[in-house]
């Protein structure tokens, strides 16, 4: 599951969120910022990375790695990667790692090797207890929808709204039920991924993660519909200029030159100045054929 960017969404917009998983933390904990920084040599790339304020020392940083899948080298792994993470930033403070997983009981490798190491650095946050008791903190409820049963779904945000009503933390994670969702069940209709999270198709376009994406989408579209015009205009001035020069156009030299990416054809454009007869331009096409 592709879950690693899902939960940099949610976290980049509001790191404080991972204190609801770190009880012991000061009353007045807070403002923290949120990254994914990239430890060089290996090319390892923590999955986030709250940084504390500069001016609190008591507040610990924490890395987040979340493991949606068994894997006998996780924990050696991340090990590593902490440990790369303290060397690389020189790191001279308190420190954490929160851990993501359906349940403990996964095969994420030997423990002794790091034992002390998990033992007292890492939190495990599961969001699949062996028990089969649904979490009861709102937070990892919600982050819970990624794993449950496609009939619990609706009953898990229906719990979650219920708690909204007076639990203020409820309420909080309340928006992330559309993004969490779209990122499961991304090939399905939005109006089926609406019914499933009861959630009306116009609460789920306000939200703030179809905005983003879709948002982010339509302007990648705008992009690339102002590209392909620029591209249509410069191909119809540099046929223009080719009819010109080297006599009328057949169909198909006129479709190959419109069909020329913009780069090439203000490349044409350019060449077609020294053609003196259609002989230059067919060369000019079997060089950039």
């Amino acid at each position: 599951m592709a879950s690693d960017k899902l939960f940099f969404l949610i976290f980049q917009s509001a790191p404080d969120l991972i204190l609801r998983w770190l009880q012991d933390l000061p009353a007045d904990a807070g403002g923290y910022s949120f990254s994914a920084p990239v430890l060089k040599e290996r090319e390892y790339r923590l999955d986030g990375l709250f940084s504390p304020p500069p001016q609190r020392d008591d507040l610990p940083a924490v890395v987040l790695e979340a493991q949606m899948a068994a894997d006998p080298n996780f924990l050696l792994r991340l090990y590593a990667e902490s440990a790369r993470f303290l060397q690389q930033e020189r790191w001279q403070r308190d420190w954490r790692v929160v851990v993501i997983c359906p349940n403990r009981e996964l095969n994420f490798g030997e423990l002794t090797p790091v034992q002390e190491f998990v033992e007292h650095r890492v939190e495990w946050i599961e969001l699949q207890p062996k028990s089969g008791e649904q979490p009861s903190e709102p937070l990892t409820l919600v982050l819970s929808l990624l794993l449950q049963s496609e009939p619990q779904v609706l009953s898990v945000a229906n719990d979650l709204r219920q708690q909204a009503i007076t639990n203020p933390m409820a309420a909080e994670v309340l928006p992330l039920i559309p993004a969490i969702l779209l990122s499961r069940f991304n090939d399905r209709p939005i109006q089926e991924i609406c019914a499933m999270g009861g959630i009306t198709v116009e609460d789920f376009t306000k939200s703030r993660v179809y905005q983003e994406i879709f948002g982010e989408g339509e302007a990648r579209g705008e992009a690339r519909g102002e590209a392909r015009g620029e591209a249509r205009g410069e191909a119809k001035v540099t046929l223009r200029l080719l009819n010109r020069r080297c006599g009328p156009l057949d169909a198909a030299t006129t479709a190959r030159i419109q069909a020329l990416p913009l780069d090439e054809l203000e490349a044409l454009a350019e060449a077609l100045l020294d053609f003196t007869g259609p002989a230059d331009l067919s060369n000019w096409l079997v060089q950039h054929g």
